[in-house]
């Protein structure tokens, strides 16, 4: 399916899967009109991770808002645009039918078609995205793509064997990786969100300090940080009992977990990638954007790999509509009378979307 064959078209996206309100335009699949994004970061991070009922509160009181800035950002009425696409999954039960709500609604109104997208199918087209007024085209992935999908939820990997044709080779048996920043995060007493406080506690630390374990879970392409979650915990106990009130090595506790993170993560995608004859890697998630991560990832790689622009990694819309465009070029549009589903793997997806 070459993509100079696909048809031009402009998708509105709207993205509400967990705690960012985001809506955007697509044009082609690949060039961003706009790209807007409400967080709620800040309101979470009293609970030390996100609220459901609160953020599906803050959903409804944005998403109008969120929509109409898109389309003035693109310079573009509702009518301008050739279909709707919003998540449908996974994601919060609450949150997910806000957005997909919305969609809905304004495809009754302007008769236009709507198309519900997989949230981790989104990270993956992120890949494909870059702004209208690029100096340079971007070159997309070549297919088949490994992609190493990392984020609060989800840490997945999955051969791209060509648009809309995935297979799930293995997922997280219990913590998914940016989870595992936010317990520790919370255990070194260093905020929400976890991820972007790790890196930063751990630029003056040692990644060797401490010997963390690795799960490398042998003869499977599955991962677990569950283990080394409470590998620093009994590490963060120890030191503790061994003075009061004594002050943590914050800085080397969090460099050597991140490095244990990082070095799984980087080996079995670069184990898979050979394995399965992938041309090229694809790297999306909230925790791709993590510099450790990125600058592993790449360094002597065999193949290109893509990583999304910092501001393309946090749940966003664009994702959503570059796939949502993949979904309508091959007429994959849904009914109306869709459900949010908040545990679809990627791996149920075929060609159809209903």
């Amino acid at each position: 399916m070459a993509d100079k064959k696909l048809p031009s078209a402009r998708i509105l996206a709207i993205e509400t899967s967990c705690d960012e309100t985001a809506a955007a335009v697509i044009q082609d699949g690949r060039y961003i009109l706009s790209n807007v994004v409400s967080t709620q970061a800040e309101l979470h991070a009293k609970y030390g991770g996100v609220f459901p009922e609160v953020a599906s509160r803050e959903h409804i009181k944005t998403i109008y808002t969120v929509v109409q800035e898109a389309l003035q950002q693109a310079h573009l009425e509702l009518s301008d645009v050739d279909a709707i696409a919003a998540t449908r999954g996974p994601g919060l039960p609450g949150s997910l039918v806000v957005g997909l709500n919305m969609a809905k609604g304004l495809a009754l109104g302007a008769g236009k078609p709507l198309i519900g997208v997989n949230h981790m199918e989104g990270h993956i087209y992120s890949a494909w995205l870059h702004p209208l007024e690029a100096e340079e085209e971007k070159e997309p992935p070549q297919f088949p793509v490994l992609a190493l999908l990392v984020s609060g939820g989800h840490t997945e990997l999955v051969l791209v064997k060509d648009h809309l044709t995935y297979e799930r080779l293995g997922s997280t048996l219990d913590d998914a990786a940016g989870e595992a920043f936010d317990k520790v995060a919370r255990l070194l007493e260093l905020g929400y969100p976890g991820g972007p406080a790790i890196q930063k506690a751990g630029l003056e630390g040692d990644p060797e300090a401490f010997k963390f374990p690795r799960a490398w879970l042998d003869d499977t392409w599955n991962f677990s940080f569950s283990g080394l979650k409470t590998a620093v915990l009994h590490v963060v106990r120890n030191l503790q009992s061994k003075k009061k009130n004594a002050e943590l090595p914050v800085a080397n506790l969090a460099a050597s977990f991140q490095e244990a993170v990082v070095e799984v993560l980087v080996t079995k995608t670069r184990y898979a990638a050979q394995e399965f004859g992938a041309k090229e890697i694809i790297v999306a998630g909230g925790v791709s954007a993590n510099r450790a991560l990125r600058q592993a990832i790449t360094k002597g790689a065999a193949g290109r790999v893509h990583l999304p622009a910092i501001y393309l990694c946090t749940d966003n819309a664009a994702m959503i509509g570059a796939a949502g465009y993949l979904r309508y070029s091959q007429g994959l549009v849904d009914d109306l009378d869709i459900d949010a589903l908040p545990t679809w793997p990627i791996s149920e997806l075929g060609s159809s979307n209903n």
